[in-house]
């Protein structure tokens, strides 16, 4: 099946199967950014923007979001660095499997929420996990990027 989808921007016409998963097609398109997890919504590894709301794209098929916008880590890079450069100065950056969809969550989050607490952020990034932190010099990280008191 033939689909139109903005990809970072970029409008983009792929041929995909009608039960493909957005997962699968972004990485097909060289999106090798969104990460595979557990493919069951659980972890958070392949969240992408849709319509600048974060989904997992994992539960997503592709043929619903045609004629949507989907943005993935390339389409935000420089607040990316930015956020990165928080991570860094507060030893939350680890392996860095889970960054590009927590970055791309909390993109979503400083967009959508408007002076956030503490608990509001903690709540809005349930469901991405870390296996490597334990998330305080994250959520610290987080707190100082967005301007909000930890």
């Amino acid at each position: 099946m033939k689909i139109s989808m903005m990809i970072n921007n970029d409008i983009r016409q792929l041929e995909v199967d009608i039960n493909e998963y957005l997962v699968d097609t972004l990485r097909n398109a060289g999106l090798l950014s969104v990460r595979r997890g557990c493919d069951t919504t659980s972890c958070g590894v392949c969240t992408v923007l849709l319509d600048g709301k974060p989904v997992p794209s994992c539960s997503v098929l592709t043929v619903t979001a045609n004629n949507h916008s989907v943005t993935t880590i390339e389409g935000i890079q420089e607040e990316a660095d930015k956020l990165s450069d928080f991570f860094g100065h507060e030893g939350a950056d680890q392996c860095g499997f889970c960054n590009p969809a927590l970055a791309l969550t909390v993109y979503a989050l400083k967009h959508e929420l408007t002076n956030p607490t503490a608990a509001e952020i903690k709540h809005y990034l349930a469901g991405n996990l870390c296996r490597c932190t334990g998330y305080v010099a994250q959520e610290r990280a987080i707190c100082k990027y967005l301007g909000v008191e930890s």
